[in-house]
């Protein structure tokens, strides 16, 4: 992958055409859309086609398929690259040989942010983009007129980015790479410090440390976790560093001594709860949300805290987050053939898996099977999170069927393949290890019956097996 060099100043003007190298990713091709949405040309590439190609060209953008030094164009005036890429990418070496700026896609973000008098940076190891859409969503529905960048399309909204009011942003903030820290927010929410991305960090301690210094950074607040332990140790260090300058500190949880509580939370049903509010004391809000899982119980909370802070009314709050309808490759429905449900969901870490494989089993019928689908995400996570990603699947679901590594910006590691996570099973009868798709579809198409539920898990390219899971599993149907 390329390494950015995030202390570089960021250019007062960008002139001329911006290029997106590697635009079909969720951020980036976001971004390019905001860029579209200033009045910029746009001009991109990518390996292979994907709707958000689709959508971006609907919009005006020229993308084309294939990295080339020629799609570089004479007119471009930045080059905005994803750290997906390697160093030897013709695009950005035709950039640096030109002389044209090229931009991490983080930074070409916060050139668009600079200057915002209320930027929102949620952050966290899990469940950002489900937060961002939350407080999006609200503002939206509270007629506030949000710039948004997000992981993920905002399904009521059908888009991951929007240019609105200039003052006002909320973005979802990176903390692989550590670029996160390039962002000069005025209120910061972090949802978790889950240990990850630690081929980048190195340690937890370097990994806490980073949130520690994005945290102190923002300008006005800080919202944070009261249930993770991760969180716990940023907030202490925020607390020790404290000298009456820094941003002020609300958390939120099911912990009694949460400044935001959610408590009564029932998923036998629509995701249902009450909040307790600081400023209403002794009366609670009923919540009722469209997306299931308690964790996004958890999330509402987090997300109600950051619109308190920007002034949304209490109620206005509360129906602003009951509208939210959730996000693209989150719990996402693709189909149902044969009486059998087909999911998607984007968890790649442990502790995301046990939250969507949870949130799947809250609405499965009485004697019905989950059957997933890993695939597991960088040979460094594999290595290191083998066994925990084992215990999550044998503990929630009925089937688990893994594929092979999906190795995004990482060269292969000899021995790291899928077979370490089957491996690692108590009960091998439970796994299947088939880095073949149309043997893994198969074979998921064998086990499953009329009423199980299906899930894809993997912010890969997972998604794409889809389309053979339903042909087999219609053809075991006949």
């Amino acid at each position: 992958m390329i390494k950015p060099d995030l202390s570089l100043p960021l250019p007062e003007t960008i002139d001329g055409t911006v290029h997106f190298a590697g635009v079909g990713g969720s951020g980036m091709s976001g971004i390019a859309k905001l860029f579209l949405d200033a009045g910029h040309r746009v001009t991109g590439s990518d390996r292979s086609e994907s709707r958000a190609i689709e959508a971006l060209r609907a919009a005006g953008a020229g993308i084309r398929i294939g990295h080339d030094a020629a799609n570089v164009g004479a007119d471009v005036g930045a080059l905005v690259y994803t750290g997906a890429l390697w160093p030897d990418n013709p695009e950005y070496l035709e950039a640096v040989r030109r002389g044209i700026p090229a931009l991490h896609r983080s930074q070409a973000l916060a050139w668009l942010t600079r200057g915002a008098r209320a930027l929102v940076a949620v952050a966290g190891a899990h469940g950002k983009t489900t937060s961002a859409g939350m407080i999006v969503t609200a503002l939206v529905e509270a007629g506030r007129n949000p710039s948004f960048v997000n992981g993920g399309v905002i399904r009521s909204l059908g888009t991951a980015a929007a240019l609105g009011d200039p003052d006002l942003w909320v973005i979802e903030a990176d903390e692989s790479d550590g670029s996160f820290l390039l962002y000069d927010a005025a209120i910061a929410l972090v949802t978790n410090v889950d240990p990850d991305h630690l081929d980048h960090y190195g340690s937890r301690q370097a990994f806490d440390a980073a949130f520690v210094d994005f945290a102190a950074k923002a300008s006005d607040r800080v919202v944070v976790s009261a249930d993770d332990p991760g969180a716990a140790r940023v907030r202490a260090a925020l607390g020790a560093a404290e000298d009456g300058s820094g941003p002020r500190v609300a958390t939120f949880g099911e912990s009694t001594d949460a400044d935001v509580r959610v408590a009564g939370i029932r998923t036998d049903g629509p995701v249902s709860a009450v909040l307790h509010d600081p400023d209403l004391p002794g009366s609670p809000l009923p919540l009722r949300l469209r997306v299931p899982g308690r964790h996004n119980a958890i999330n509402a909370a987090g997300a109600y805290a950051v619109l308190r802070a920007l002034e949304v009314g209490h109620d206005e709050a509360v129906a602003g987050l009951e509208a939210f309808e959730g996000t693209e490759r989150r719990f996402e429905l693709h189909e149902t053939v044969g009486g059998v449900r087909v999911y998607d969901d984007y968890a790649h870490h442990p502790t995301e898996v046990a939250a969507a494989l949870a949130q799947a089993r809250s609405v499965l019928p009485d004697g019905a099977r989950l059957i997933a689908v890993h695939q597991p995400h960088l040979y460094s996570r594999t290595r290191l999170m083998a066994g925990e990603f084992a215990e999550a699947y044998e503990r929630l679901a009925d089937h688990t069927v893994v594929l092979d590594v999906f190795g995004a910006r990482e060269d292969p590691e000899p021995g790291v393949t899928g077979a370490l996570v089957a491996d690692r099973f108590a009960d091998p009868s439970r796994v299947d290890y088939l880095p073949d798709w149309q043997q893994a579809a198969d074979r998921v198409a064998q086990l499953a019956r009329p009423g199980d539920l299906v899930m894809t898990l993997s912010c890969g390219d997972v998604y794409r097996i889809i389309p053979q899971l339903v042909a087999s599993i219609r053809a075991a149907a006949r």
